[in-house]
């Protein structure tokens, strides 16, 4: 009975929310009219591609879920942790070749098939030569995992946990090389269809796994499925007629100068997902050092912002590929539609997800985790947090996105740089523990630099676009053999 009075609660609450939300939104239809077309072009490939990102989460949230509810709180902490190292590290090689879609945009625009052809070849032998790199930090990090502070029953957990995620980066950063061509070609859906298949697996294989090996079942789970994920895309593009004319390979060309402009301009991108991904996981090694019950609790909290995230990075993915297309063709006004367009639909969306989080937050917190009041009682407060911060963290992926599409990353980079490490971690340490706000004050310095740093990317975009001249991009985004 008391369940079903919340859920009334719940309910009453989300249509005064939404309520709210649509007198505020209605004011702005004239602009959405404005933008129906560019707003229904940019839905059309950013879905797929949404889908597509959530996959690169999507199989860490699966683990959390079902470790959580069949292994309990200590191993849900562990595998929190060392999902966050790994995928920090990785968050490099993911950012630096996210790049790739918005070259393959613009020689699109241009119809230069060849660069096309070229950029595709140079992303796979990039991934293959960051997979390498990567990989060695890594197992660096698993062997000095004492640096991290946590206890020593969550270490002995992590570390055979992060040498598994560190062989499944692998196929994940060749599977995404491969989508860049796919999604700069507006063909987004191979890899969409592919990541619903490949998270389907990953769930059946962890139901298995988990309960036959613990928790590294998750992990072995997790490495199939990425293989399973790389190999498909692979062979799917290779036989599809759509991508012949791309694929066929020319004799004496050297790819180094193309895989060096990767790297160059790419680069400064991956270091910008580095550092946001760096402030997070450093987040959640301070909320080691508060407990074992604040660990699960954001780890939960985590896991639902993470994946709406993911669904504003494929938002900002598809913005940086329609600014591309925009500046192959050299049209400012179309440039301009088109990161407008961007910011206008992860804001509305960003929305939807926080009266979602202020609204069902105990409801969400039971998927997670039952039996542990503690636990489930501090996730509901971090949730309602992370309902405020989602749409500073929306908007500033998207600017992220358009700026790519221009090829201005150095700057972003910095701005980045300074919201997350110069605002948002000092503000959390000392919320947390001179303040004594415990994990609460950790997520408050989160949301303070996620807003500070959407603020500043928004402006930046802006400020570019009114003084660039997309004739000066040229020589930036096209290599020749």
């Amino acid at each position: 009975m008391l369940q079903i009075r919340r859920g009334f609660s719940n309910f009453a609450a989300f249509i005064d929310f939404y309520f709210i939300l649509t007198h505020s939104i209605l004011p702005m239809y004239p602009i959405l009219r404005l933008y129906r077309s560019d707003m229904r072009e940019t839905l059309r490939l950013s879905i797929p591609i949404v889908i597509a990102q959530l996959g690169v989460v999507l199989m860490g949230v699966t683990d959390t879920l079902m470790i959580g509810r069949i292994l309990g709180a200590l191993p849900l902490g562990a595998s929190g942790v060392a999902n966050s190292v790994t995928f920090l590290i990785g968050s490099i090689g993911i950012g630096t070749l996210g790049i790739v879609s918005a070259f393959v945009s613009q020689a699109k625009g241009k119809k230069d098939v060849k660069e096309i052809n070229r950029l595709y070849r140079a992303s796979i032998r990039v991934a293959w030569l960051l997979s390498l790199v990567l990989g060695v930090i890594c197992l660096l990090a698993a062997w000095q995992f004492q640096l991290f502070g946590q206890t020593e029953d969550v270490a002995q957990m992590a570390r055979p946990f992060i040498l598994i995620l560190t062989l499944s980066n692998t196929p994940l950063l060749l599977f995404i090389a491969i989508r860049q061509l796919c999604d700069g070609l507006s063909h987004p859906r191979v890899a969409m269809y592919i990541t619903i298949s490949a998270l389907i697996l990953n769930a059946i294989l962890n139901y298995f796994l988990i309960s036959w090996m613990g928790l590294n079942g998750a992990a072995i789970g997790t490495l199939i499925a990425r293989c399973y994920m790389a190999l498909a895309i692979w062979v799917y593009v290779k036989r599809d007629s759509f991508f012949t004319i791309y694929l066929q390979a020319e004799n004496h060309i050297s790819l180094t100068p193309l895989m060096k402009k990767i790297l160059r301009v790419g680069l400064p991108g991956g270091f910008q997902f580095f550092f946001e991904i760096a402030a997070f996981a450093l987040a959640i090694i301070m909320v080691g050092w508060l407990g074992e019950a604040q660990l699960a609790a954001h780890q939960i909290a985590i896991n639902m912002a993470s994946t709406t995230y993911m669904m504003a990075t494929g938002i900002g993915a598809a913005g940086s590929i329609r600014v591309g297309m925009a500046v192959g063709r050299e049209n400012k006004p179309a440039v301009q539609r088109a990161g407008t367009t961007a910011f206008l639909l992860v804001t509305l969306f960003m929305v939807l997800c926080c009266a979602l989080f202020l609204t069902a937050d105990e409801w969400l917190v039971r998927l997670y985790i039952r039996d542990n009041a503690e636990v489930a009682t501090v996730a509901a407060t971090l949730i309602v947090i992370a309902g405020f911060f989602q749409l500073s963290d929306g908007i500033q992926v998207v600017g992220l996105g358009v700026l790519r599409g221009i090829a201005d990353v150095n700057v972003p980079t910095v701005l980045t740089l300074i919201a997350y490490w110069v605002v948002a971690l000092p503000i959390s340490y000392v919320l947390a523990f001179p303040l004594g706000m415990d994990v609460q004050g950790i997520w408050i310095g989160l949301l303070a630099g996620l807003t500070v740093s959407a603020i500043l990317l928004t402006y930046r975009f802006y400020n570019k676009l009114s003084r660039i001249n997309l004739n000066e991009i040229e020589p930036e985004m096209s290599v020749h053999g």
